[in-house]
């Protein structure tokens, strides 16, 4: 059976004209039951796209702040 990790991300890759795109545009972990979001380079939000699908907000961590910050949103600290 396949080792599952919980680990989930969305790249661009190709060209633009002459020159090479690779990049992560989102990046989220599952740990200990939340959604760990790493990297979110949507205009969106993924977090407001989870939240809007049913999730709730102490679901989600906003990976991408620092420690300290993320007592100041309205999502889970860690």
């Amino acid at each position: 059976m396949p080792r599952r990790r919980h680990r989930y991300q969305v790249i661009n890759i190709g060209w633009q004209e002459l020159t090479r795109i690779f990049g992560c545009i989102i990046y989220i972990e599952i740990k200990d039951g939340k959604i760990w979001i790493e990297r979110d380079g949507t205009e969106i939000g993924v977090a407001n796209e989870l939240v809007e699908a049913g999730v709730p907000k102490q679901d989600i961590v906003l990976a991408f702040k620092a420690p300290y910050k993320r007592k100041f949103t309205e999502f889970a600290a860690n």
